[in-house]
């Protein structure tokens, strides 16, 4: 990725000249560059506060990854028992104006009833947020709106989320981010593997996004949080190149054999892939009318079934609606959705495992829609209504179902812009640059591992705050 703006705010002289006349300078965000470890937040200083109820969860969330925790007003005693088996004593802070430099604010707001109780957000926050470290972590934790029982803390519930995503704006300047996790009641055992991957490097391009935990997936036999797809069969269209590649790349490091497929022209750079990552290449059109059953009998007589899908295979066929032809309506229609919804069921019937996955790559442009993509747009906001309602029938056999959708990511298509149209996509976020590939993968390979099971129905856009759309 060539960013000159990044790069330059990267020296130290460079970017203090250009800060002080008012350019906003981006900060280089800490990605993970390994396989998930062990304790994805060893040493690092994590502040909890709250009157909720979902300490002891954080506790076992948070203790066990390695993370310091600071505790603030009487939720400490969630803490000492974690905090103690793991040698790692959990400290209270002795006031609102304490000088530590944390990695990470967790706020648990699961107490909040009404308006006024929004006051302990404030209190807690207010004093600290500007000392949040560069690359730093805040999560909200609250209820669902429409879970509340009376309409105060309906709208106190709501305003949990406004706050969140206005707080993700104002530190995404120093590479820090904020998300809002909305848990059902019941699901509360289902945070630890959210929070985990939301305070790591792992999630660096997420940045103001609410998740809701559920109750709707059945919980997996096992949860293993280091090579947690191992034995693991995923399925990942359109691997040749781009999001594609450095998905089937990061799912193969955390242990799955991925099938890599993709259409017979690009036979050359998939083979690469599949005998890099030790995986299979199958190179198959999507388009083809008998595309879905030539997949599901491949994958039923090579490998017995599949366990992660990653409908990852798209194309673009830009024309303004009055100057499209029906040929570039039918590819897109037909590539980026019909196919996923024949794929999908074909495998639903057999071949697709219990405790599966399937993600989604849905866009922003099928949240807010996009100037002559009319097709397109259509395409990946299907995705998303067909996300939503396979969530709820297939649940009860512990498969989740996801879409995550990309925002302004480095590809071959961005390097083909013109400069002045790259930099402004590059801009238009809370963290102020462009995404990788990598980091899209990281989203996709957290929701094919069992524990993301929380999350199903949900759209993760992973844009980096992009501030196109909701």
């Amino acid at each position: 990725m060539n960013d000159f703006l990044l790069n330059l705010g990267q020296k130290s002289f460079a970017g203090k000249m250009l800060s002080s006349l008012g350019v906003p300078v981006p900060h280089g965000l800490r990605r993970l560059k390994t396989s998930w470890p062990e304790l994805p937040l060893k040493g690092r200083d994590v502040v909890v506060g709250g009157a909720g109820s979902v300490h002891p969860e954080i506790a076992n969330a948070l203790i066990p990854a390695g993370a310091n925790v600071y505790a603030a007003g009487d939720c400490i005693t969630a803490y000492e028992g974690p905090g103690e088996a793991f040698s790692r004593p959990v400290k209270a802070l002795e006031s609102q104006n304490d000088g530590l430099k944390a990695h990470g604010y967790i706020f648990d707001a699961t107490h909040v009833q009404s308006p006024d109780d929004l006051l302990t957000l404030f209190e807690f926050f207010q004093p600290r947020i500007r000392k949040l470290a560069g690359c730093g972590r805040v999560l909200v934790i609250g209820r669902p709106g429409n879970e509340q029982k009376d309409l105060s803390a309906a709208a106190a519930a709501g305003a949990l989320e406004g706050f969140t995503r206005s707080i993700a704006k104002e530190i995404g300047m120093k590479g820090a981010t904020a998300q809002i996790i909305q848990v059902q009641t019941g699901a509360e055992s289902r945070l630890e593997g959210l929070i985990r991957f939301l305070l790591s490097d792992a999630s660096a391009y997420i940045s103001g996004q609410p998740f809701l935990l559920t109750k709707t997936v059945r919980a997996p036999k096992t949860i293993h949080y280091v090579r947690s797809l191992e034995g693991k069969i995923a399925l990942v269209t359109g691997a040749a190149r781009g999001i594609g590649k450095a998905t089937a790349r990061k799912l193969a490091q955390e242990g799955a054999l991925v099938v890599c497929l993709d259409r017979p022209d690009d036979d050359g750079p998939l083979s690469v892939l599949a005998k890099e990552i030790n995986g299979d290449a199958l190179l198959q059109d999507i388009y083809e009318p008998d595309a879905a059953e030539k997949i599901k009998h491949y994958l039923k007589e090579k490998h017995d079934g599949v366990d992660i899908v990653v409908h990852n295979a798209g194309i673009t066929r830009d024309k303004t609606l009055g100057k499209m032809s029906q040929e570039r309506w039918d590819q897109v229609i037909g590539v980026n959705l019909r196919a996923v919804v024949d794929l999908t069921e074909s495998l639903l019937k057999d071949g697709l495992r219990s405790e599966g996955r399937i993600i989604c790559l849905s866009s922003i442009a099928g949240i807010a829609g996009n100037f002559g993509q009319t097709n397109y747009a259509a395409s990946k906001s299907g995705l998303i209504s067909f996300v939503r309602k396979l969530s709820t029938m297939v649940g009860r056999r512990g498969i989740a179902v996801n879409a995550v959708a990309p925002g302004f990511i480095e590809t071959r298509l961005t390097a083909a812009m013109p400069f002045l149209t790259r930099e402004v996509g590059r801009r238009l976020c809370n963290l102020s640059q462009s995404g990788l590939p990598e980091d899209v993968a990281q989203v996709i390979t957290f929701l094919a591992t069992p524990g993301s099971y929380g999350l199903t129905g949900s759209v993760i856009r992973a844009c980096g705050g992009m501030l196109l759309g909701a």
